[in-house]
């Protein structure tokens, strides 16, 4: 089951989306292949949809786990996903930054904590103008409120572990934002 979950977090969402306006978004903006690349080079629409299909890849291997054996291989597929979202060998090991995949699997198995993220997300958003400090929020955010909520101990080390491979890859955002370069968030469109 972590197999196929992996490949599920291989699908290259931002790279069909920006390729279906004609755009290699691995080469424009910050060449990452996430929402916020999409959104920034595309517009907010594209990024959104991005966003979405990102999610799916965390939404799918969480329930279908939950659904077929249990928390414990739900979140064994959740990470399998998120690192082929991360890592996918389909393109070369590059890919994108795997917050919008945590984020769905995250709606899935931990619901009321994700809506309060979402809010987080948005108000940190709109304060900074910048998705990666948004993004660093959600990070550093689940686990906290997970104790926060008593969520198992052994869940609250899984989201750890998860969420510290998604602050390595932000490791370049975080160094720019230390130097003031960090993009902005995005262009409307």
């Amino acid at each position: 089951m972590v197999v196929p979950a992996y490949f599920v977090g291989t699908f290259p969402s931002a790279v069909m989306v920006a390729r279906s306006k004609g755009i290699d978004i691995t080469k424009v903006g910050s060449g990452n292949p996430g929402a916020s690349n999409v959104s920034r080079t595309l517009g907010r629409k594209y990024g959104v949809a991005v966003f979405a299909l990102d999610a799916l890849k965390g939404v799918i291997p969480a329930v279908v786990g939950m659904v077929l054996a249990g928390d414990k291989v739900a979140y064994a597929m959740i990470a399998a996903s998120v690192l082929g979202h991360m890592f996918p060998v389909t393109r070369h090991f590059q890919g994108g930054k795997g917050v919008a995949t945590m984020a769905g699997a995250m709606f899935v198995m931990q619901p009321v904590i994700s809506a309060i993220l979402g809010v987080v997300w948005f108000v940190v958003l709109k304060a900074s103008k910048k998705s990666s400090v948004a993004s660093i929020a959600l990070i550093i955010g689940l686990p906290v409120l997970a104790v926060v909520f008593d969520v198992p101990r052994w869940e609250i080390v899984t989201m750890i572990a998860i969420n510290a491979l998604l602050l390595l890859r932000h490791a370049g955002n975080i160094k720019r934002l230390l130097q003031g370069t960090e993009l902005s968030a995005s262009r409307s469109k």
